[in-house]
């Protein structure tokens, strides 16, 4: 049953590889069908659960609940794309947010709801790093408007350089991981050689300083809430 289980489920979540819009594209009605049949696999599953266990407490388990809701929202949303598409009316499936609940709530996933619930209650710690991290970048992003703004400057593509405040933002964003350097300090160093001081201190600042400190936050957290719940564990 666990493998069975397992096996469509990574069906379900792989329909996203088929499905508009797709990698490999295959016809509305295939993707409809298999999903059709995930959905009836998981709601059996979830009948056979409820046939041996106690009835207040099958509805008082919440993971239950989710996926019955899962299911119900997956077939309405099927069956109004579905009718939609038919008079071709342009639509999104937004019931797919909802497959990763199947994976974490059926009785099978015992490992990956503990590992969930360790990054849940990991988010709350890492908030006040998150947001230490949004402020240098958002200062940083003030600097540049003033630094670079007003001197006229020009990318490579004959754009103007760094006079919007919300575009700088996302370059600078982007630089924290580096995929757009050096091309985002080039106009700026091209003007002046001294200007890559800038670049110089915000990825210290923020790749190497910040990024560290964020992953070893992380890091620590998740770990001491995965020490709690195998402890509570081996109590039971």
């Amino acid at each position: 049953i666990r493998t069975v289980t397992y096996f469509f489920i990574f069906l379900n979540l792989s329909l996203a590889v088929f499905e508009e819009p797709a990698v490999y594209p295959l016809p509305f009605l295939v993707t409809s069908l298999v999903e059709v049949l995930c959905l009836l696999v998981f709601f059996g599953r979830l009948t056979h659960f409820a046939k041996v266990t106690l009835r207040n407490v099958f509805w008082k388990d919440t993971k239950n609940i989710c996926i019955m809701v899962a299911i119900l929202l997956s077939l309405t949303d099927l069956a109004i794309y579905g009718v939609l598409r038919i008079y071709n009316v342009s639509s999104i499936r937004w019931s797919r947010i909802v497959r990763p609940i199947f994976l974490i709530n059926f009785a099978e996933s015992r490992q990956i709801r503990r590992a969930f619930r360790s990054i849940r209650n990991t988010l709350p710690e890492i908030t006040y790093v998150f947001l230490l991290f949004m402020f240098s970048l958002l200062m940083f992003s003030l600097m540049a408007l003033k630094l670079f703004g007003e001197r006229n400057l020009q990318t490579a593509e004959g754009l103007p350089y760094f006079k919007n405040y919300l575009e700088i933002v996302f370059d600078l964003y982007v630089l924290v991981t580096t995929a757009n350097s050096p091309d985002v300090m080039m106009p700026a160093f091209d003007f002046s050689s001294w200007y890559a001081l800038f670049f110089i201190a915000f990825v210290i600042v923020n790749t190497y300083i910040f990024m560290s400190l964020f992953l070893a936050v992380v890091y620590n957290n998740y770990k001491k809430h995965l020490k709690v719940r195998f402890g509570e564990m081996n109590c039971d």
